[in-house]
């Protein structure tokens, strides 16, 4: 339970160009939970438990036919149907589970393996949810040794090595971690780096069976088969039913011609293991040794019979399977389908002796250049191989060689002292994001009256710099030579809108109509300024005019997302903006921002990933849409990629000063101050004084640890700007991260006073709170209300101040005033219900309803309903109250408070083993919380 934090609003306040970036998961109901589920639930545990997948997996959805929704049970059924070899359906569960709200950690490790026993390996090195970053320790060495191993079956030895080394950072003690290494540097024939590998492991664990396998397997392929053959038996003898040393052990058998010894291997790993396809290869070579045709094609018929219904997603990243069946076919004397098992075994391990069977395939085809392209890429790698060379050569007499040649072709620029040439080189500096310098070519370009389009652009750029003055001037003076340009009248229009201007714009655009009557954009902006004036049925009218004419017409489709969304229409504002996104063309964009935009709004980062990959793929070079993609990745906590994809954003902005502050302050959203700094110092170099930059980058020093640079910046800003805030805000944070309080306050209370406003105010409010109680705080938030009764922000500053000084019924009061205003803030609706079970208010289970209800997969609301009706002592509520908690357990698993709270609930409930683990937990996480004198207290009772 998240106690009356600052709230998100007030915490944030004043970071100037800092967005705010909310993540949450989707929605799921947790209103009802029936207890038979729950009963179900239960006992589907203590079958997993006992290994009883099929059981399990029957009690399970046994709940899940009574509710769906069940978020404990989707994630044990995910683990039970893996643990019960179905690949398929457990990511069903896992991923059903996410959906509904599963903590990641909680599911990540299974739902990778899921993938890669599906042979969906680029997906979990690809997909966001398969990212490390932000898991405990433990998880995340799993997690990387298992994208470690798919990268290393992608062929991606360096970035597999990369994932081992990392997870090593996290614990070097682990066997695992060495482990991983070995097939690695096998398959990259770097053996001395694999040895390395196997001792460190077997120094750490040298009694695992895994350990002694792994170093039977590079004295394999080194060619030390009496070493490998005694790792093998030591292998055995930890654990008899290690299948992978039993089926080497058997291929050595019957290498050094001990057939019998092999026979017997073989027939123990197809009683352990029926289905699988190396024993029954080896039992065909066994047969074929014995001269039984017979028997030899039956068991390469089992062969084939195993893996052919394998799907390709799972074998093709197992070279071993792929070439054991393509042997397998060719024994079969079956060539077209052992072929393509070759050749996917050629792409995983090329220049393989593989590749001459292959090249034999195409040659039987007559498919001469492809035969020509194996063979010749082979004999690289083995310039030796006589047999290959023969082949090569055969196939080139039948062909012939194949040359490519590129023909390169250059363009020359000629350069001239010109008007017009200005007047491009401006523009293409504008397109190189250079816009200072580029305004100051197509100014000089202007001063010709000629030059139209030079104009016509710097008008362009004033507006969308909001230079709206300079941009009236610059129209008026085309009008003056073209009064009757209807652009140009409707340009004069949008930039006297722009100015606050309405009635002017209004006749602009009329005039501009009355030139053309067929001026689309005209028609546009007249809507937009009856939805500026808030006539919405006009601007209805005149957008349902436009789309009775072309039902296809993107912008008047947008703009009628734009005005429901003015009349807070929710549905309707999303029904026009995917309706404007599926009709859009290549290069329109506005409506997939807006949709990405809206999601983000509305909390739902899936679908805002969704819709940002969408745009991001219809234009990757865009910059609004590369920081769209960013935004959706960080809401959905993926923040390496957010990272990477702002740090390709800041090469397409250039030295564009305002763009780069927005990728700045995301960059910060992100954690990556360096890259912030990177995009600062670009914008600066183009605008030294450009405030938003500057104010941005005293942030950016004072996290990089520098506040005398914080504090020379934030005092030129104080001379750049002596009448505003901004200047005496900053030299207020540079003195709190200096542990200067009384400076900090003196500087914040100037900030107020020149400016004085909600942000200065909190910024002033929260220095103040560690003074004398807080009390000088909360006294400057209520003389700041007794004159601005709606200030809500303020309000629910003071709301959470009461509450954390433990003033209950002051802070029920400002809760009440703010669920008023805000009846669907979940926040507020949450810290009231909690206020009142302080108070032991019965009203505060209604009010817990009320705030899941808003937010249904919020953690906290979760965990406040749970514990609440835990406290109501109503025997009914019991398991409602568990399953609640459970829920908000693996939602949130390093909150102490769910934690404590779930144990409690367990030890009533008699099942004391689980909350002594929950409540351990909770004090192992290391972060005070509010019940932990409580939670030392039930530790002592359960043991």
């Amino acid at each position: 339970m998240k106690l009356f934090p600052l709230s998100r609003h007030a915490a944030h306040v004043g970071r100037v160009g800092l967005l705010a970036l909310a993540c949450a998961t989707s929605l799921a109901s947790h209103a009802v939970t029936d207890s038979k589920a729950a009963r179900y639930y239960e006992d589907a545990l203590g079958r997993y438990e006992r290994h009883d997948m099929p059981g399990a997996i029957i009690q399970l959805k046994n709940a899940l036919q009574i509710d769906k929704n069940m978020l404990p049970v989707q994630v044990l059924l995910g683990k039970a149907l893996l643990a019960n070899g179905e690949a398929a359906t457990a990511e069903v569960a896992l991923l059903e589970a996410l959906r509904l709200g599963v903590n990641r950690a909680e599911v990540v490790v299974p739902l990778a393996q899921a993938f890669i026993g599906q042979g969906k390996h680029k997906l979990v090195l690809e997909q966001a949810q398969f990212n490390p970053a932000g898991l405990p320790p433990a998880v995340q060495v799993q997690l990387l040794l298992l994208r470690a191993s798919a990268s290393a079956d992608l062929g991606d030895v360096r970035g597999a090595l990369k994932m081992i080394e990392e997870a090593r950072v996290i614990d070097g003690r682990s066997p695992d971690v060495w482990l991983a290494e070995v097939p690695v540097r096998i398959r990259a024939r770097q053996f001395a780096e694999a040895k390395t590998a196997v001792e460190r492991a077997v120094s750490l664990a040298p009694s695992s069976a895994e350990v002694q396998y792994q170093k039977g397997s590079l004295l394999h392929v080194q060619g030390d088969i009496r070493g490998a053959l005694a790792a093998y038996d030591a292998a055995l003898q930890l654990d008899a039913k290690h299948i992978e040393a039993r089926v080497a052990r058997a291929g050595i058998a019957i290498d050094l011609a001990k057939y019998a010894d092999a026979a017997k291997d073989v027939a123990e790993v197809q009683r352990l293991s029926p289905r699988e396809p190396r024993a029954a290869y080896l039992k065909a070579l066994l047969a074929e040794r014995d001269g039984n045709a017979a028997a030899t094609r039956t068991a390469l018929a089992e062969v084939t019979g195993f893996l052919d219904p394998v799907p390709v997603g799972f074998i093709q990243y197992r070279p071993q399977l792929l070439m054991l069946n393509g042997l397998a076919h060719l024994g079969l004397n079956e060539r077209e389908k052992a072929k393509p098992y070759l050749e996917s075994f050629q792409r995983v391990q090329g220049n393989s002796p593989v590749s001459k069977l292959l090249a034999q395939i195409f040659l039987s085809e007559e498919n001469f250049g492809r035969a020509i392209e194996v063979l010749e890429e082979y004999i690289k790698a083995q310039p030796g191989d006589g047999q290959a060379m023969t082949l090569l050569a055969g196939a080139h007499m039948a062909q012939g060689r194949n040359a490519k040649a590129t023909a390169l072709m250059q363009q020359a620029l000629a350069l001239k002292e010109a008007p017009e040439f200005r007047a491009t080189l401006g523009m293409s500096l504008v397109g190189g994001g250079q816009i200072g310098e580029g305004v100051a070519q197509l100014e000089a370009a202007f001063k010709d009256p000629n030059q139209i389009q030079a104009g016509a652009a710097l008008a362009g750029l004033y507006l969308r710099d909001r230079q709206s003055a300079k941009a009236i001037a610059v129209v008026n003076k085309l009008l003056k030579l073209q009064p009757a340009n209807a652009g140009f009248n409707n340009l004069l229009g949008m930039a006297q809108a722009q100015s606050g201007n309405l009635a002017a714009a209004k006749t602009a655009f009329e005039r501009a109509l009355q030139i053309d009557a067929s001026l689309l954009q005209a028609k546009l902006n007249l809507a937009r300024v009856d939805m500026a004036s808030k006539n919405y049925d006009a601007a209805a009218a005149r957008l349902a005019e436009v789309l009775k004419a072309d039902d296809k017409n993107v912008d008047a489709t947008y703009e009628m997302a734009n005005l429901a969304d003015r009349r807070g229409q929710a549905a309707e504002t999303l029904r026009w903006l995917e309706k404007a996104n599926d009709i859009s063309g290549p290069r329109e964009l506005r409506p997939g921002i807006s949709l990405v935009e809206l999601h983000l709004r509305n909390r739902a980062p899936t679908l805002a990933l969704d819709a940002a990959k969408r745009l991001y793929a219809k234009a990757p070079d865009n910059l609004p849409a590369l920081l769209m993609y960013g935004r959706a990745q960080l809401a959905n906590g993926d923040v390496e990629g957010a990272k990477s994809t702002f740090s390709g954003a800041t090469r397409f902005a250039d030295f564009n000063a305002p763009q780069q502050t927005e990728i700045a302050a995301l960059q910060m959203a992100a954690n990556n101050v360096a890259g912030a700094a990177y995009s600062l110092e670009k914008a600066l170099s183009s605008r030294p004084e450009f405030l938003p930059a500057l104010a941005l980058m005293t942030d950016v020093e004072l996290r990089q640890g520098t506040p005398a640079k914080a504090e020379q910046r934030a005092r030129q800003i104080l001379a750049l700007a002596p009448k505003r805030a901004i200047g005496y805000s900053l030299l207020g944070d540079v003195a709190q991260a200096r542990g200067q309080t009384a400076a900090a306050i003196d500087a914040y209370r100037k900030a107020h006073q020149a400016e004085p406003s909600s942000e200065t105010l909190l910024r002033l409010f929260r220095a103040l709170s560690s003074q004398d109680g807080g009390k000088p705080a909360l006294q400057l938030g209520e003389q700041w209300m007794k004159s601005r009764p709606q200030d809500l922000l303020v309000r629910r500053a003071l709301a959470d101040g009461y509450a954390r000084n433990g003033n209950y019924a002051a802070a029920r009061v400002n809760y009440e005033s703010l669920v008023q205003a805000l009846p669907d803030d979940a926040e507020v609706l949450n810290n009231l219900a909690n206020v009142l079970l302080r108070l032991k208010d019965p009203s505060a289970v209604a009010m817990a309803e009320r705030a899941l209800a808003k937010d249904p997969s919020n953690a906290n609301a979760i965990d406040t309903l749970g514990w609440a009706l835990f406290r109501g002592g109503q025997a009914e509520q019991a398991d409602r109250a568990l399953q609640l908690l459970r829920d908000a357990r693996l939602r949130e698993p390093a909150n102490p408070s769910i934690r404590y709270h779930l144990a409690a609930v367990l030890a009533q409930s008699g099942r004391k083993t689980e909350a002594r683990d929950e409540v351990e937990a909770a004090l192992k996480i290391g972060r005070p919380f509010e019940s932990s004198a409580a939670a030392e207290t039930l530790l002592k009772t359960l043991r």
